[in-house]
């Protein structure tokens, strides 16, 4: 009986907190993005991550549909499109993120984690743009092609680049503040943390997230756009 009310307690806690992360993901989104011509550029991607690196896979799956479709049926204006390529992106990110980290929770294991999140998502975007995108926006695969190299590809880099930095900045923190819902499982580590090595992570998180940026803006000259 106890085993069943822990086990209980344990899946509303863990829906809970994959309802709080889609939430945290809608926000952000709706608070902060920045347009990059026509496409656009937010942070979301980072809020399902760092769920999913606390909570495992499935909530990747799960946090990602929740945002995706909060996004859908309020603020989205590019209909079925926009949809599509929202989950595809989020789920690229954050399944390998999740799949890598939750096996190996160290500093490295989050360096191969994050590292893996950004190949697949790039990987992941570039062909979905040239199966998804010819149908929706009545252009060829041709004309989606010859704009890879210097629009969809620099984009979506730069783009899982920055959200890697921003779950770099803030996992640590939001896990521990977490905690008391009883996620060390799959939460962070155990192990007392060493504030110098926090500091110099924190320090290499802020320079990826500033190199991000300034490519973004002056490489792809990018504009900011604080709510749409």
């Amino acid at each position: 009986m106890k085993k069943n009310t822990l086990l209980t307690g344990s899946r509303v806690r863990t829906m809970t907190l994959t309802a709080i992360f889609a939430a945290l993901a809608y926000a952000v989104t709706l608070v902060i993005h920045f347009p990059v011509g026509f496409l656009t550029l937010d942070l979301k991607d980072a809020v399902i991550a760092i769920g999913s690196m606390i909570l495992g896979p499935v909530a990747a799956l799960t946090t990602t549909a929740l945002a995706a479709l909060l996004e859908f049926l309020t603020i989205g204006d590019t209909g079925l499109y926009g949809l599509i390529m929202d989950v595809l992106s989020s789920l690229a990110f954050a399944l390998p993120a999740a799949l890598i980290y939750t096996q190996k929770k160290t500093l490295m294991g989050a360096i191969l984690a994050l590292s893996s999140a950004v190949i697949t998502m790039t990987a992941t975007m570039m062909v979905a743009n040239l199966l998804v995108t010819p149908h929706f926006m009545g252009v060829t695969v041709g004309q989606v092609a010859d704009m890879i190299p210097a629009t969809f590809l620099p984009f979506n880099f730069l783009k899982a680049l920055l959200n890697a930095g921003a779950v770099l900045l803030l996992y640590k923190p939001l896990s521990r503040a977490l905690r008391h819902f009883g996620r060390d499982k799959n939460g962070a580590s155990s192990h007392k943390s060493d504030p110098k090595r926090s500091l110099i992570l924190a320090a290499v998180a802020v320079a990826i997230i500033v190199l991000a940026l300034l490519l973004l803006f002056f490489v792809m000259d990018a504009g900011v756009d604080f709510g749409k």
